[in-house]
Order: structure tokens, then C-alpha cells, then sequence
């Protein structure tokens, strides 16, 4: 299969799943994750309609998307990978959604550099809803007490929450966790479900799903 016919297959899996979990037609977003592609990799992508993309470094995203995001205006540009603080004013300058934020060090970071450079990419806080040690996200009970303090003493908009379920888990607890988070939070968007977990992402209320291998094919 070329990538615009895997393309069109998972737009087509996630309109199923929309339909099944009696949800509107379009309210899910795909977010394809072009993290350790080239921009010769990702032309294809965008030129099949794709609009919105995930990239998991910093530094890596700074090689190819100032030029990709100058031919095809309209690009939506999500940072899905962890961001240490010194790294915060290049992520402003050049994300348009953060859905990394996990401690408050990197919110006081974002919080200073918006102040600075005037442009606020759309926040989420990542949740480590399996308590994994080697994986970023704030606890889960730690969640609802970090968005105030994101909100209220740094003045940031927290639109979502994110999760990367464990590998070896059923993910479904996972998004229900998340989703009661969110509720509690007072946050709409929910970006959780990757390649082998997105239909039952969508079921669970996910609004924005992360593809990147069902559509550029393996690293």
C-alpha cells in the first residue's frame, strides 16, 4: 500500500469507530506522527489532504518543519514528545500544541516564554495513568490539583489532557481514566489512542488520536 492509501484506510477505521461509538462524523481528529520521517517522507502526506502532524523532538522538528509549515500554511504542528525546559522557548516558536506538559518546571518554562514571544500554542498535561517510572506524565492524582495550579498561578490554557498507555496493558482502563480526568479537570480535548489502540480510543471519547505507523509504515 502506498501512504495515501494507509492514509485513507485510517481515516476510514476512525469514521467506523465514530460511527459505532454513535459519535459525530469528523469529531476526532487524526494526528499522523511523522517523528524520524524526512520532509520528502511527509510531502506525500500533506499533499493527500493530512493538515495535522505529530513530532516527538524538538530539535528534529526544527530540520523540517519551518519549511514544510512556509509551503502549506495551514499545518497544525503537535510536540507529542517529553520537553525539558531549555528547550520550552523553541517549542513555542515553532509548536502549535503542546501535549507534553507534565511538571511544573516545564509549565513555568512555557508560561515565561508565551509571556515572552506573545504566542500561545494550545496546551495539554500528560497523564501517566500506568505509574510507569521510566515514562513521563504527572500521576493521575496528582492531575486535577496540577491543571489549577497550571491555570490559576501560571495563567496557562489547559485544553486536554494526553496518555501513552503501558505497552503490555488492556488500554481501554486506561482511556476511562483519562476521560474521568478530564471531566474533573474541566477539560474537553482527549488525545489518546496510537496505531494498535485508536478505534478503541474513539470509543472511550478520544478527540484526537496519534498515528504514525499505520500510515508512514515502520521506522
Amino acid at each position: 500500500m502506498s501512504v495515501e492509501e494507509r492514509l485513507r484506510d485510517v481515516k476510514a477505521r476512525i469514521e467506523k469507530a465514530e460511527r459505532f461509538s454513535k459519535r459525530p462524523a469528523g469529531s476526532v481528529t487524526l494526528v499522523a506522527v511523522s517523528k524520524t520521517f524526512d520532509a520528502e517522507d511527509i510531502r506525500p502526506v500533506i499533499a493527500a489532504g493530512q493538515r495535522v502532524f505529530g513530532e516527538n523532538r524538538v530539535q528534529e522538528s526544527q530540520g523540517k518543519w519551518p519549511k514544510l509549515k512556509a509551503e502549506t500554511p495551514n499545518l497544525e504542528l503537535h510536540l507529542i514528545g517529553p520537553l525539558q525546559s531549555n528547550k520550552a522557548a523553541d517549542a513555542v516558536a515553532l509548536f502549535d500544541v503542546i501535549e507534553t506538559v507534565d511538571r511544573e518546571k516545564i509549565a513555568r518554562a512555557l508560561a515565561d516564554e508565551i509571556k515572552k514571544q506573545g504566542k500561545a500554542p494550545k496546551l495539554y498535561v500528560q497523564v501517566n495513568t500506568g505509574l510507569e517510572p521510566q515514562k513521563a506524565g504527572i500521576e493521575p492524582k496528582e492531575t486535577v490539583a496540577f491543571v489549577e495550579l497550571c491555570r490559576r498561578e501560571l495563567g496557562l490554557s489547559v485544553e486536554g489532557l494526553m496518555c501513552i498507555p503501558p505497552a503490555e496493558e488492556n488500554p481501554g482502563p486506561h482511556f476511562a481514566l483519562l476521560a474521568k480526568l478530564a471531566k474533573e479537570c474541566g477539560v474537553e480535548k482527549l488525545s489518546m489512542g496510537m496505531s494498535g489502540d485508536f478505534e478503541t480510543a474513539v470509543e472511550f471519547g478520544a478527540t484526537s488520536v496519534r498515528v504514525g505507523s499505520a500510515i508512514f509504515g515502520s521506522r
